[in-house]
């Protein structure tokens, strides 16, 4: 069995009812040139227990669809 992908990032709004958004700086470098680059991302995360404010730095993880848009999780 597959691990499921996991991510870094900051809770930066809490949308709805168990539900928050993580901000993610992923680093990349550029293929030719060889550059870092940072690019942010950000995903709708599920959070169960309404545990995560804004400003906290959390670790997401892939999970089942919650929605049509929240694929991640809070570990």
């Amino acid at each position: 069995m597959a691990s499921r992908k996991t991510l870094s990032g900051i809770v930066i709004r809490m949308s709805r009812n168990k539900t928050a958004v993580v901000k993610v700086n992923l680093e990349k470098r550029h293929p030719q040139y060889h550059k870092k680059y940072t690019v942010a991302k950000k995903y709708k995360v599920h959070d169960e227990n309404n545990t995560a404010q804004v400003g906290d730095k959390v670790r997401i993880e892939e999970t089942r669809p919650r929605s049509r848009e929240k694929h991640w999780r809070i570990v």
